[in-house]
């Protein structure tokens, strides 16, 4: 274990952290997309099955089609941010496990079982667009994450002919502060969790 981050460190991933929905235009280098997908792949993953996979949406043709697929409340949101992000779980993920977990026959655990493939693949999948929402945090990076999309309409202008299925959106660069509400409460200790 290491030493606690420092308040400041805790600050900018979860206590000052904001939901943006403006966006400043400035753009994304790849190298910064490059780097934030090095941190998030670290985190872990049941079996290290690494199912998610992203698509950066950081060209205007394609944040324009994505923007199609979007709710109206979320066109501009998408339209605005220099890069907007698919998330998107492979339900092949298993075909990839003797790279990723050598140590024993893990893709035997999946084989056959599409209910199986389905979950794991959602519940890491998630996990990992998580991970990168905090790894986008630790570089300096504002996120939007979203729902309210047309998934199947996505799925056809993205990822057609794969075995990839779309799970959320997030748009990601610098916000403006613009519209952020004030923060919303949140569920005490007492009522989210307990110890046993």
């Amino acid at each position: 274990m290491g030493s606690p981050l420092a308040g400041s460190a805790l600050d900018q991933l979860f206590r000052e952290a904001r939901t943006q929905y403006v966006w400043k235009p400035d753009p994304l280098p790849d190298g910064t997309l490059e780097a934030l997908y090095d941190l998030l792949k670290l985190a872990p993953t049941s079996a290290n099955c690494s199912p998610a996979r992203f698509l950066f949406c950081a060209s205007a043709e394609a944040r324009a089609r994505l923007a199609a697929c979007a709710m109206e409340a979320n066109r501009p949101k998408i339209l605005g941010a220099p890069v907007t992000v698919i998330v998107g779980m492979d339900l092949a993920f298993h075909e990839r496990l003797p790279f990723l977990f050598p140590h024993t026959d893990a893709r035997s655990w999946f084989e056959g079982n599409p209910a199986l493939i389905r979950e794991t693949a959602f519940r890491n999948g998630s996990l990992q667009g998580a991970y990168l929402i905090l790894a986008a945090r630790a570089l300096g990076l504002d996120c939007g994450p979203m729902s309210g999309f047309d998934k199947a309409a996505v799925d056809a202008a993205f990822w057609a002919g794969t075995t990839v299925e779309t799970n959320f959106l997030c748009a990601i660069g610098q916000g403006t502060g613009e519209a952020v509400f004030p923060r919303a409460p949140r569920l005490p200790f007492e009522e989210a969790c307990r110890i046993l």
